[in-house]
């Protein structure tokens, strides 16, 4: 499904009517098409399901490391700055760090690829907890391999900005997949 433009512009028009302001004035004029193409910017995830993600991002290398399929060898990649939108308050989650982490099952991916693949997941009206889902399952089709974790800290301007307004509250999350889920050692490691 494509973002429609045109229809978002009509409905920020309407939302700055609304608000009691003046859609005409010159500050606002081409407010609602900077919005549109904001939006078709920020929200590009929604065009994609997770399946299509990881066929645009599938750039990886057969593995000639030797892996053992019962190694506690991994990739991780730390602070892959990304954003999002909740879906709640269709407020910004901000300063957020993603860890990606993976046992190698044969062919590891383009590290560029990892980044890559979560800011496009974070693209969308989101909760944190399933933009971390949202990219263990795509890192899981990329690579092939169950074992796969993925770590998020993050602020949410709908506590911080507004209702509680708590500046120093951060979000933390976890999707572990595989052996990340039970294996103490490997969940050390990905924290170190």
């Amino acid at each position: 499904m494509a973002i429609d433009k045109e229809k978002i512009k009509e409905h920020i028009r309407g939302i700055l009517e609304a608000l009691g302001d003046d859609p005409e004035r010159e500050g606002l004029k081409d407010t609602p098409k900077r919005v549109a193409e904001m939006y078709a910017e920020v929200f590009e995830g929604m065009n994609y399901s997770n399946r299509e993600i990881a066929d645009m991002f599938n750039k990886t290398f057969e593995d000639d490391l030797s892996f053992d399929k019962n190694s506690n060898d991994m990739v991780i990649v730390r602070d892959i700055d990304i954003f999002s939108y909740c879906e709640h308050h269709m407020a910004l989650m901000y300063d957020m760090k993603v860890t990606v982490a993976y046992v190698p099952a044969g062919k590891v991916i383009g590290l560029s690829k990892i980044a890559r693949i979560a800011d496009m997941a974070s693209k969308r009206l989101q909760l944190q907890e399933r933009i971390g889902t949202d990219i263990a399952e795509i890192i899981q089709i990329v690579t092939g391999s169950e074992d796969v974790a993925v770590l998020i800290e993050g602020c949410h301007s709908c506590m911080t900005a507004r209702g509680i307004k708590k500046s120093a509250a951060k979000t933390y999350t976890s999707a572990l997949r595989g052996r990340f889920k039970n294996d103490v050692s490997l969940q050390m490691r990905l924290r170190a």
